[in-house]
This record gives structure tokens, sequence and C-alpha cells, in this order.
């Protein structure tokens, strides 16, 4: 596992990290480095924007015209990546 998800799991040791669309995007920049990477391939570079302390990752979302629908598929997505990537620490970590 690289460096970077580390730092997740180091935030939320029992459980994966999970987005919401409620998230202010500082928090998720500062709380899973991971999630950024992931956001960064569907083209959410806000994480890293100067309003990234006041704009929530829906508020970011729409600004790229995504809709509603895309938003929650990617958070759905990015979820499923995050749990797998725990997983996989976790499963590590035990042997």
């Amino acid at each position: 596992m690289n460096g970077i998800f580390v730092s997740c799991m180091e935030n939320k040791a029992n459980n994966p990290y999970v987005l919401s669309k409620y998230d202010l995007l500082g928090d998720i920049a500062r709380d899973c480095p991971r999630a950024v990477e992931l956001l960064a391939e569907y083209g959410l570079h806000c994480v890293s924007c100067f309003a990234n302390e006041i704009d929530t990752l829906e508020q970011g979302a729409s600004v790229h015209a995504m809709t509603t629908e895309e938003l929650d598929e990617m958070i759905e997505e990015i979820n499923q990546e995050l749990e797998k990537e725990w997983r996989n620490a976790n499963i590590v970590k035990k042997a």
C-alpha cells in the first residue's frame, strides 16, 4: 500500500474513509489524500482550490457541471475503492 493511503487509515483505523457530498473539500484533502487522488481521476482537482475550506464536494462537482446522478455515482465508486483498499491494508496488517 502506498504511504498516501496509509495516512487515510491512520485517521480511520477501524473503518474505511467514507466520502459524502456534504464534506468540505479541505477536510477531504486533510483527512484522506487517497480520496484526493481518486477525485482527480474524475477531473475534480478542486480539493487544492483556494475555496476548498468553504466548498463542499457537491459544490465543487457542480462547478464542473456534474449532475447529481454523476456525483452520486462518483462518490459510490470512490467509496467502494476506498473500502477495498482499506480491507486489503487490514489483511496485510493481520498477516
